[in-house]
Parts: structure tokens; sequence; C-alpha cells
């Protein structure tokens, strides 16, 4: 039971980062973090196809998921993954154009995503990529999650701007400062205990 409604609790959170994703970023083409940004980057210097970066950033960051975080974390992982790339590949054909002003939809976006990965990081789980790497620094070294993936994807959204289109990095990189803080919010609620009984079974 305790298995089942992890999973649904995670799938909730993994969904509302899909929908933040398709409804309200990626209409302003505004990355989503670092992972996407590598990507982006990759593709603008070699020519790679987004789906095969974000493939293999994804696989080598789950075998590091597992030597770090053990097996159940990479497994919840992919499973959150799953929801969330499900989740803009339904939701996606239906947004044809952008919500509001892209300072509306960047603020609402930020906090939808935030509210997702904070639950995720909260049950022990991530949503892949560069999430992967800030929980893996967060246990090693215990600083707050939400700092270290600020730093991370800051970095990588930086260097993308600089080398592709700086406008649309400095959005993203103000949706990374929103998310974070909302994530080590999240990360300092007791939530009444509920949410890490849970992460533990």
């Amino acid at each position: 039971m305790n298995g089942l409604r992890k999973g649904a609790i995670l799938g909730v959170a993994a969904s509302t980062q899909g929908i933040a994703m398709s409804v309200f970023l990626f209409p302003h083409l505004i990355p989503s973090g670092g992972a996407a940004s590598v990507s982006v980057l990759l593709n603008y210097l070699l020519h790679i196809p987004f789906a095969i970066t974000l493939w293999v950033l994804n696989v080598a960051l789950l075998g590091a998921a597992v030597k770090w975080l053990g097996k159940e974390n990479a497994l919840w992982t992919m499973y959150c993954v799953t929801v969330t790339s499900g989740v803009v590949n339904v939701v996606s054909p239906y947004i044809t154009g952008t919500i509001s002003f892209v300072i509306v939809d960047l603020l609402f976006g930020s906090l939808l995503f935030g509210i997702g990965l904070g639950l995720l990081f909260r049950m022990g789980a991530s949503s892949g990529g560069m999430d992967i790497l800030a929980l893996i620094i967060s246990k090693l070294k215990g600083y707050a999650p939400g700092k270290v993936l600020f730093v991370i994807n800051g970095t990588v959204l930086l260097l993308t701007g600089i080398v592709v289109d700086l406008k649309i990095i400095l959005f993203a990189i103000a949706c990374q400062f929103v998310v974070t803080r909302i994530v080590d919010i999240i990360g300092k609620l007791d939530l009444k205990g509920k949410m890490a009984h849970v992460a533990d079974h």
C-alpha cells in the first residue's frame, strides 16, 4: 500500500512538472533545466539530436544514481521521467500559443515546476537530468539540494545563453531561481511527517 501511495504522489508531482513545462515554459522556448540546455547547446554546435543527448545524459546520471543514491531512487526516477515525458507529449499538441505574457507564464511555470520537483526530492526521487547530480552532491556534502541545483543549472544555462541566445537563457535562470527556492522551502516543511514516512517505505 505504501508503495502505491508513494507512486501516486510521485505521479502527481511528475505530472505537475510536465504541465508546467508544456503549458507555461516551452511555449516561450524557456529550458526547464540543465539537461535541456545541454541538448540545446550540443544541437546548436554539433547538430546532435535533442533526444540522443537527453537519453545519453539521463542514462549516465541514472547509473550514478544507482551507485550513490540506491537502486530504489533510480527506479523511482525512471518512473517520474516517464510520467513527465508522457504528460508533455499529451499536453503539448493542445498548446498552440502562449497563455500570457512571458513574465506571467514564467512565474506560474516556475512555481508549478518547483512544487513538483520539491515533492520528488522530498520523496527520494527526481525528474532525471541534473536533478540526480544535485541529489548526489547534496547527499555527499550536506548542502541544500535546491541551492546545488541552481548552481549546476545556472552554470549550464549561462554557457548555453552565451553561445545560443542570452535573452531566453536569462528567463531560464530566473525560472531556476524560483524553482530552487520552492524546492528548498518544501524540503524544510515537516508536512506532519507524512511525506517522510512514505519516503521510508
